[in-house]
Protein backbone atom coordinates (compact mmCIF):
# COMPACT_ATOMS: atom_id res chain seq x y z
CA UNK A 1 0.00 0.00 0.00
CA UNK A 2 1.40 3.40 -0.62
CA UNK A 3 2.33 6.00 1.99
CA UNK A 4 -0.16 8.37 0.71
CA UNK A 5 -3.38 5.72 0.57
CA UNK A 6 -2.24 4.19 3.92
CA UNK A 7 -2.22 7.70 5.77
CA UNK A 8 -5.86 8.18 4.51
CA UNK A 9 -6.67 5.10 6.24
CA UNK A 10 -5.18 5.67 8.89
CA UNK A 11 -7.13 9.35 8.81
CA UNK A 12 -10.23 7.69 8.09
CA UNK A 13 -10.27 4.74 11.00
CA UNK A 14 -9.43 7.92 13.25
CA UNK A 15 -11.95 9.93 12.36
CA UNK A 16 -14.62 7.09 13.07
CA UNK A 17 -13.58 5.97 16.76
CA UNK A 18 -13.17 9.79 17.11
CA UNK A 19 -17.15 9.92 16.24
CA UNK A 20 -17.68 6.96 18.72
CA UNK A 21 -16.24 8.77 21.60
CA UNK A 22 -18.04 11.93 20.97
CA UNK A 23 -20.96 10.71 19.51
CA UNK A 24 -22.31 7.25 19.75
CA UNK A 25 -20.68 6.61 23.51
CA UNK A 26 -21.81 10.00 24.97
CA UNK A 27 -25.54 9.29 23.98
CA UNK A 28 -25.51 5.86 25.15
CA UNK A 29 -23.95 6.65 28.96
CA UNK A 30 -26.76 9.19 28.34
CA UNK A 31 -29.48 6.79 28.07
CA UNK A 32 -28.39 4.41 30.85
CA UNK A 33 -27.99 7.33 33.02
CA UNK A 34 -31.62 8.10 32.18
CA UNK A 35 -32.28 4.46 32.83
CA UNK A 36 -30.56 4.81 36.14
CA UNK A 37 -32.20 7.60 37.40
CA UNK A 38 -35.50 6.43 36.74
CA UNK A 39 -34.89 3.40 38.42
CA UNK A 40 -33.39 5.38 41.45
CA UNK A 41 -36.33 7.60 41.41
CA UNK A 42 -38.89 4.39 41.72
CA UNK A 43 -36.62 2.83 44.47
CA UNK A 44 -37.46 5.79 46.13
CA UNK A 45 -40.93 6.21 45.80
CA UNK A 46 -41.31 2.36 46.22
CA UNK A 47 -39.21 3.08 49.98
CA UNK A 48 -41.29 5.99 50.84
CA UNK A 49 -44.51 4.20 49.82
CA UNK A 50 -43.94 1.71 52.82
CA UNK A 51 -42.26 4.18 54.95
CA UNK A 52 -43.71 3.93 58.77
CA UNK A 53 -44.86 7.73 59.17
CA UNK A 54 -47.84 6.58 56.85
CA UNK A 55 -50.41 5.86 58.21
CA UNK A 56 -51.77 2.02 57.82
CA UNK A 57 -54.97 4.11 56.71
CA UNK A 58 -52.91 5.57 54.06
CA UNK A 59 -50.99 2.93 53.10
CA UNK A 60 -54.45 0.52 52.51
CA UNK A 61 -55.63 2.75 50.22
CA UNK A 62 -52.85 2.32 47.18
CA UNK A 63 -53.83 -0.67 45.76
CA UNK A 64 -56.94 1.91 44.63
CA UNK A 65 -54.85 5.25 44.32
CA UNK A 66 -51.76 3.43 42.91
CA UNK A 67 -49.68 6.57 43.63
CA UNK A 68 -46.51 4.82 42.22
CA UNK A 69 -47.64 4.01 38.38
CA UNK A 70 -49.80 7.14 38.64
CA UNK A 71 -46.57 9.66 39.40
CA UNK A 72 -44.30 7.11 36.85
CA UNK A 73 -46.99 7.88 34.18
CA UNK A 74 -47.31 11.37 35.14
CA UNK A 75 -43.22 11.98 34.52
CA UNK A 76 -42.29 12.60 38.01
CA UNK A 77 -38.85 12.87 38.71
CA UNK A 78 -36.78 13.80 42.21
CA UNK A 79 -35.28 16.91 40.90
CA UNK A 80 -38.43 18.66 39.87
CA UNK A 81 -40.11 21.70 41.40
CA UNK A 82 -43.86 20.39 41.54
CA UNK A 83 -46.86 22.41 42.55
CA UNK A 84 -49.56 20.21 44.29
CA UNK A 85 -52.94 21.47 43.65
CA UNK A 86 -55.77 21.60 46.78
CA UNK A 87 -53.96 18.72 48.48
CA UNK A 88 -56.69 18.10 50.70
CA UNK A 89 -55.74 15.61 54.00
CA UNK A 90 -52.32 15.48 52.35
CA UNK A 91 -52.40 11.48 51.11
CA UNK A 92 -50.27 12.60 48.03
CA UNK A 93 -48.37 15.18 50.02
CA UNK A 94 -46.66 12.39 52.40
CA UNK A 95 -45.59 10.63 49.17
CA UNK A 96 -44.71 13.75 47.24
CA UNK A 97 -43.12 15.94 49.99
CA UNK A 98 -39.89 13.29 51.04
CA UNK A 99 -39.64 11.94 47.39
CA UNK A 100 -38.99 15.86 46.15
CA UNK A 101 -36.66 17.13 49.46
CA UNK A 102 -33.30 16.22 48.58
CA UNK A 103 -32.99 17.83 44.80
CA UNK A 104 -36.45 19.12 44.47
CA UNK A 105 -38.86 21.33 45.66
CA UNK A 106 -42.81 20.92 46.28
CA UNK A 107 -45.18 24.10 46.07
CA UNK A 108 -48.49 22.82 47.91
CA UNK A 109 -51.49 25.46 47.89
CA UNK A 110 -53.31 25.66 51.20
CA UNK A 111 -56.65 28.67 51.27
CA UNK A 112 -56.56 31.71 52.95
CA UNK A 113 -57.68 32.45 56.27
CA UNK A 114 -60.27 34.10 55.33
CA UNK A 115 -61.59 31.44 53.05
CA UNK A 116 -64.59 29.48 54.25
CA UNK A 117 -62.99 26.39 53.86
CA UNK A 118 -60.18 24.87 56.09
CA UNK A 119 -58.49 28.22 55.89
CA UNK A 120 -55.49 26.86 57.99
CA UNK A 121 -55.86 22.79 58.96
CA UNK A 122 -53.52 21.80 56.29
CA UNK A 123 -50.72 24.03 57.60
CA UNK A 124 -50.95 22.93 60.75
CA UNK A 125 -50.61 19.40 59.43
CA UNK A 126 -47.88 20.34 58.05
CA UNK A 127 -46.10 21.99 61.14
CA UNK A 128 -46.55 19.23 62.87
CA UNK A 129 -44.10 16.71 61.20
CA UNK A 130 -41.10 18.94 59.96
CA UNK A 131 -38.88 16.29 59.16
CA UNK A 132 -41.38 15.20 56.44
CA UNK A 133 -42.93 18.65 55.58
CA UNK A 134 -40.46 20.87 56.49
CA UNK A 135 -38.87 22.10 53.13
CA UNK A 136 -42.66 22.40 51.76
CA UNK A 137 -43.75 25.89 50.43
CA UNK A 138 -47.18 26.56 51.21
CA UNK A 139 -48.90 29.15 49.08
CA UNK A 140 -51.87 30.34 49.97
CA UNK A 141 -54.73 30.86 47.50
CA UNK A 142 -58.50 32.73 47.62
CA UNK A 143 -59.96 31.45 44.29
CA UNK A 144 -61.04 33.16 41.76
CA UNK A 145 -59.42 35.88 42.21
CA UNK A 146 -55.92 34.86 44.90
CA UNK A 147 -54.88 31.75 42.23
CA UNK A 148 -50.84 32.54 41.81
CA UNK A 149 -49.20 29.36 41.77
CA UNK A 150 -45.44 30.56 41.37
CA UNK A 151 -43.83 32.81 39.17
CA UNK A 152 -44.48 32.61 35.65
CA UNK A 153 -42.57 29.37 33.49
CA UNK A 154 -40.95 28.35 36.98
CA UNK A 155 -42.38 24.72 37.49
CA UNK A 156 -41.38 21.78 36.26
CA UNK A 157 -45.03 19.83 37.02
CA UNK A 158 -48.09 20.76 38.48
CA UNK A 159 -50.16 17.24 40.01
CA UNK A 160 -54.21 17.60 40.76
CA UNK A 161 -55.82 14.84 42.43
CA UNK A 162 -59.95 14.33 42.90
CA UNK A 163 -60.33 18.08 42.76
CA UNK A 164 -61.56 19.52 38.83
CA UNK A 165 -65.38 18.59 40.00
CA UNK A 166 -65.29 20.90 43.10
CA UNK A 167 -63.63 23.53 40.81
CA UNK A 168 -66.26 23.38 38.28
CA UNK A 169 -69.16 23.33 40.80
CA UNK A 170 -67.52 26.46 42.32
CA UNK A 171 -67.38 28.01 38.71
CA UNK A 172 -63.52 28.60 38.59
CA UNK A 173 -62.02 25.39 37.17
CA UNK A 174 -60.71 27.37 34.18
CA UNK A 175 -58.67 30.00 35.99
CA UNK A 176 -57.12 26.77 38.12
CA UNK A 177 -56.10 25.32 34.37
CA UNK A 178 -54.59 29.21 33.35
CA UNK A 179 -52.82 29.99 36.65
CA UNK A 180 -51.07 26.03 36.07
CA UNK A 181 -50.60 26.94 32.98
CA UNK A 182 -48.54 30.24 33.64
CA UNK A 183 -46.71 28.44 36.27
CA UNK A 184 -45.38 26.15 34.81
CA UNK A 185 -42.32 26.02 31.94
CA UNK A 186 -42.59 25.24 28.36
CA UNK A 187 -42.56 21.97 28.65
CA UNK A 188 -43.83 21.31 31.70
CA UNK A 189 -46.51 18.85 32.55
CA UNK A 190 -49.92 18.84 33.79
CA UNK A 191 -51.09 15.26 35.77
CA UNK A 192 -54.93 15.12 36.76
CA UNK A 193 -56.56 12.45 38.56
CA UNK A 194 -60.45 12.62 38.33
CA UNK A 195 -63.54 10.64 38.79
CA UNK A 196 -64.61 9.68 35.95
CA UNK A 197 -68.00 9.43 35.14
CA UNK A 198 -70.21 7.64 31.73
CA UNK A 199 -69.90 8.48 28.30
CA UNK A 200 -72.10 11.24 27.06
CA UNK A 201 -73.39 12.68 30.36
CA UNK A 202 -73.08 16.72 30.71
CA UNK A 203 -70.98 18.63 32.80
CA UNK A 204 -73.49 19.98 34.66
CA UNK A 205 -75.19 16.85 35.10
CA UNK A 206 -71.94 14.56 35.91
CA UNK A 207 -70.56 17.23 38.72
CA UNK A 208 -73.65 16.66 41.05
CA UNK A 209 -72.62 13.29 41.44
CA UNK A 210 -68.63 14.12 41.76
CA UNK A 211 -67.86 12.04 38.42
CA UNK A 212 -66.84 14.64 35.60
CA UNK A 213 -66.93 13.22 31.67
CA UNK A 214 -63.26 12.46 30.46
CA UNK A 215 -63.74 14.43 26.82
CA UNK A 216 -65.54 17.15 28.49
CA UNK A 217 -62.27 17.88 30.55
CA UNK A 218 -59.66 17.63 27.96
CA UNK A 219 -61.41 20.09 26.01
CA UNK A 220 -61.43 21.90 28.91
CA UNK A 221 -57.49 22.10 29.59
CA UNK A 222 -56.42 22.60 26.02
CA UNK A 223 -58.88 25.70 26.26
CA UNK A 224 -56.03 27.08 28.53
CA UNK A 225 -53.26 25.99 26.55
CA UNK A 226 -52.29 22.79 27.14
CA UNK A 227 -51.54 19.61 24.50
CA UNK A 228 -53.04 16.68 25.63
CA UNK A 229 -50.38 13.72 26.00
CA UNK A 230 -52.04 10.43 26.71
CA UNK A 231 -54.31 8.90 29.08
CA UNK A 232 -53.80 5.84 31.92
CA UNK A 233 -56.23 3.20 32.69
CA UNK A 234 -54.17 2.23 36.10
CA UNK A 235 -57.06 4.04 37.85
CA UNK A 236 -59.56 2.65 36.31
CA UNK A 237 -62.49 0.78 38.20
CA UNK A 238 -64.87 -1.31 35.76
CA UNK A 239 -66.84 -2.26 39.20
CA UNK A 240 -68.01 1.11 39.74
CA UNK A 241 -71.08 1.09 38.30
CA UNK A 242 -71.68 5.42 38.61
CA UNK A 243 -75.42 5.58 39.75
CA UNK A 244 -75.36 6.01 43.60
CA UNK A 245 -77.86 8.02 45.99
CA UNK A 246 -74.95 9.57 47.27
CA UNK A 247 -72.71 9.93 44.20
CA UNK A 248 -69.50 9.12 44.26
CA UNK A 249 -68.99 9.82 48.14
CA UNK A 250 -71.08 6.34 48.40
CA UNK A 251 -68.06 4.54 47.50
CA UNK A 252 -64.92 4.35 49.85
CA UNK A 253 -63.60 5.80 51.50
CA UNK A 254 -65.91 8.08 52.61
CA UNK A 255 -69.01 5.67 52.75
CA UNK A 256 -71.68 8.16 52.57
CA UNK A 257 -74.42 5.73 53.51
CA UNK A 258 -72.63 4.75 56.31
CA UNK A 259 -73.74 1.03 57.20
CA UNK A 260 -76.57 0.33 54.58
CA UNK A 261 -75.37 -1.89 51.33
CA UNK A 262 -71.54 -0.69 53.21
CA UNK A 263 -70.21 -4.23 52.02
CA UNK A 264 -71.42 -3.67 48.62
CA UNK A 265 -69.86 -0.56 48.44
CA UNK A 266 -66.29 -1.72 50.16
CA UNK A 267 -66.26 -4.67 47.59
CA UNK A 268 -66.52 -2.21 44.77
CA UNK A 269 -63.74 -0.32 45.91
CA UNK A 270 -62.86 3.31 45.55
CA UNK A 271 -64.21 5.13 42.38
CA UNK A 272 -63.08 4.87 38.06
CA UNK A 273 -61.01 7.37 37.56
CA UNK A 274 -59.33 9.04 34.28
CA UNK A 275 -55.58 9.58 34.52
CA UNK A 276 -54.40 12.53 32.16
CA UNK A 277 -51.58 14.01 30.80
CA UNK A 278 -51.07 17.31 29.69
CA UNK A 279 -47.89 19.55 28.57
CA UNK A 280 -47.47 23.30 28.25
CA UNK A 281 -45.70 23.55 24.33
CA UNK A 282 -42.57 24.87 24.24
Amino acid sequence: MKKGVRQLSILKALTIVLFLLTSVIPSTLASESGKSTAFNDRTTLSTILNSSYRSQVNRDRDKYRHPLETLEFFGLRSNMTVVELWPGNGWYTEILAPFLAASGKLIVTNLTPNSSKQPLAFQKKLQANPEVFGKIKVVQINPPSELTLAPDNSVDMVVTFRNIHNWFKAGYAQQVYTAAYKALKPGGILGIEEHRSKPGISLEDSVKTGYMPEDGVIVAVEKAGFKFVGKSEINANPKDTKDYPGGVWTLPPTLSQGEQDKQRFLAIGESDRMTLKFIKPK
